[in-house]
């Protein structure tokens, strides 16, 4: 017989969808500490970079459906940002974050 392998932590949706609202919820949060759009912007890379990071150690040592939901949900709060921060731009023709 051959041997099979069997994942310790197998993705499912269950997981995708608590990592998919631990992510919202975190991103919110951070997101609600700028008051402009400047202080938005940068607040959400911030907490994004330090999702991205927690994505990556539960990829090898955890959850992968939890890490999937994390980074899906972290991606579009970093499309939102960045939609904001170009809407900013043309209307003012000044670069925010600077």
């Amino acid at each position: 017989m051959r041997p099979s392998y069997r994942e310790p932590h197998p993705v499912t949706g269950t997981g995708v969808a608590i990592g998919a609202v631990i992510a919202f919820a975190w991103l919110l949060l951070f997101g609600l500490v700028g008051h402009d759009v400047p202080g938005y912007a940068w607040w959400t890379l911030l907490a994004g970079g330090l999702a991205w990071a927690a994505a990556a150690v539960l990829v090898r040592h955890g959850d992968r459906g939890v890490a999937t939901g994390v980074a899906i949900v972290t991606a579009g709060g970093w499309s939102i940002a960045a939609a904001i921060v170009a809407v900013r731009w043309a209307q003012t023709g000044d670069w925010p974050l600077w």
